[in-house]
């Protein structure tokens, strides 16, 4: 009897010690702010920050900085076409001749790209920048169908990045209105073989479509990480003195 008095005792106390911090706080307003980092704070750089953080910069510059291609001019990514996303597309089909793949087409997520590419240069880790993911290449294939299907869900979304085969054509109000791989009407029936990142072919940023995919190839070894297979494509280009360029097709339009 004694110890469940003290026990209640103990946890009446405890209740009053809390109930007595109480405070009737309410919540005014809020208020949000961009802080730009930028070279200004070079200007007066803190020196033991500085050395501290010396050994680790040598061992990620000694990563990132060995250039493995070359921009032609400024490549950047915006729906419902871009030059940096038909690039990033167009790759991906060429890297199915590693898995003995012939894709038909390939669908790049503009959310999965990170960062514009600058004229000249074009360092490891810009690539990363570029693709900062863990996503690997993914081959799989579609039905006529279901391929429509998918090129109406990226339609809804406002474009995404579709290779060099592709043209589509949707409203203003993201209905899709024709589509064509390589300048034929999609047969219902036929089979397509599409590369694109294993994130996709789950079924993510809304192409649900993808998840009814057959045949599916999806290596899932680090060198197949899509950044590796964009530096792999720049080492090729730059070894053959070109620099990597894209154009607006008329890939995706909007009427």
């Amino acid at each position: 009897m004694k110890l469940r008095k003290c026990i209640f005792v103990g946890l009446a106390l405890t209740t009053l010690s809390f109930a007595s911090c109480t405070h009737n706080y309410q919540l005014a307003s809020v208020e949000r702010t961009r802080i730009l980092v930028d070279n200004r704070y070079d200007a007066a750089p803190d020196a033991r920050a500085t050395k501290f953080m010396e050994p680790y910069k040598h061992q990620v510059d000694s990563i990132m900085s060995p250039v493995v291609g070359r921009a032609a001019r400024y490549l950047e990514a915006d729906r419902p076409e871009s030059p940096l996303s038909n690039l990033l597309t167009d790759i991906l089909v060429w890297g199915g001749k590693a898995f003995n793949e012939q894709p038909d087409l390939a669908i790049y997520n503009m959310g999965g790209i990170r960062a514009a590419l600058a004229e000249g240069d074009i360092t490891v880790g810009e690539v990363v920048d570029v693709a900062p993911f863990e996503n690997k290449i993914c081959f799989l294939t579609l039905k006529g169908t279901q391929l429509k299907e998918l090129l109406a869900q990226i339609m809804k979304r406002g474009g995404e990045g579709v290779s060099h085969s592709v043209r589509i054509v949707a409203n203003d109000k993201g209905e899709l209105l024709q589509a064509t791989i390589n300048g034929k009407e999609i047969d219902p029936n036929g089979d397509y073989r599409v590369a694109t990142l294993d994130y996709l072919a789950q079924g993510n940023d809304g192409m649900t479509a993808f998840k009814s995919g057959s045949n599916v190839l999806s290596p899932q070894t680090e060198e197949n990480n899509v950044r590796f297979i964009i530096m792999n494509y720049l080492r090729e280009q730059m070894a053959q003195g070109k620099a990597v360029d894209a154009a607006i097709e008329g890939r995706v339009k909007i009427e």
